[in-house]
């Protein structure tokens, strides 16, 4: 991509994280105040950016980069959910997010959460 939309209507927040929780994940919220990893098909709220000491810096809001499995997600608005294993896909039950850019090669998408 010969643009860059990184930073855009950035928001984070900081959790207690779950084990399991690992940096560039789609997490859910566990609990007051906490998130942890998702299984397929569970609603994600962001995107772990960093974890350390048991807290996670979760964006809420803006451009990010996850990888997908399954369908190939279309530029546009998409519906997408968890996959498990880190990832998203699209499914109909999912969270409305703007598809930005598609990598398939590398089974990546960027979206605006």
């Amino acid at each position: 991509m010969k643009i860059s939309l990184n930073g855009f209507g950035e928001a984070m927040a900081t959790f207690e994280a779950d084990s399991g929780v690992t940096a560039g994940m789609p997490v859910k919220m566990t609990g007051n105040g906490a998130v942890g990893a998702c299984a397929a098909k569970d609603g994600f709220c962001g995107v772990a950016v960093s974890v350390r000491d048991g807290f996670a810096a979760v964006q809420l809001r803006g451009y990010a980069v996850l990888p997908y499995a399954g369908t190939t997600p279309a530029v546009g608005y998409q519906t997408l959910n968890a996959a498990g294993g880190g990832k998203v896909q699209v499914d109909g039950a999912g969270r409305s997010v703007l598809v930005t850019d598609v990598d398939t090669a590398a089974q990546i998408c960027g979206i605006i959460l």
